[in-house]
């Protein structure tokens, strides 16, 4: 029975955000190299497509939901090209090329921030596999999407920060990439603490069974 075109569209959508998250890590990656007086183009685009496949992650979810179109490949990749342009990006923001001051301005992004935001990811993605290996599903709570969204807000923030492609170096602009980048770090922790207590539990109902 042949497959309905919308009901391919998400995967679409989620195979366009990859595509977008190299690109976007492409850039920072050249950004990095560049004398910062030429950062500001190449700067401005790294956070347009950061923000527009931020955006897609939402519209592919609400469209496979909406018309029963969640297959496989989206369960999987979904995450995957999350965690790409996610992490991706902020690890390239503590890479010394962007990370370390050029000419009194950096990402603000420390390697330290970094490894809490990978050890959250790897630990919540570790135990999902075994209770879903167990046939318990574990989906993302709210706890969880905050804190993407908290992470999707500061990541933009701090590219301008080290590139100055969206708005002039300000006192003000400095105070919301900082407060912004913090947010994200610790909704990174605190989000996490919920997951392992679900998880804990469901375990200890699984062995008691």
């Amino acid at each position: 029975m042949p497959v309905a075109w919308w009901h391919t569209l998400p995967n679409a959508i989620t195979s366009l955000r990859f595509v977008m998250s190299i690109g976007c890590l492409t850039l920072l990656g050249w950004i990095g190299a560049l004398p910062y007086a030429d950062r500001g183009t190449p700067g401005c685009w790294a956070i347009i497509i950061f923000i527009v496949a931020g955006l897609t992650d939402v519209l592919d979810g609400y469209l496979a939901r909406k018309w029963n179109a969640i297959t496989p490949f989206g369960r999987v990749m979904d995450p995957f090209v999350d965690k790409v342009l996610v992490l991706g990006t902020f690890v390239f923001l503590a890479s010394p090329g962007l990370a370390a001051p050029v000419d009194g301005s950096g990402s603000g992004v420390a390697a330290w921030m970094v490894v809490v935001i990978l050890a959250r990811e790897l630990l919540v993605t570790s135990l999902r596999g075994v209770l879903e290996g167990m046939g318990q599903p574990f989906p993302a709570d709210r706890f969880g999407k905050a804190k993407m969204l908290l992470q999707c807000v500061a990541a933009p923030y701090a590219i301008n920060e080290a590139s100055h492609g969206w708005y002039a170096p300000t006192a003000t602009g400095h105070a919301i990439a900082a407060w912004t980048l913090w947010l994200a770090v610790i909704s990174t922790v605190l989000s996490g603490l919920p997951s392992l207590l679900r998880a804990t539990a469901l375990l200890k109902a699984k062995v008691q069974r």
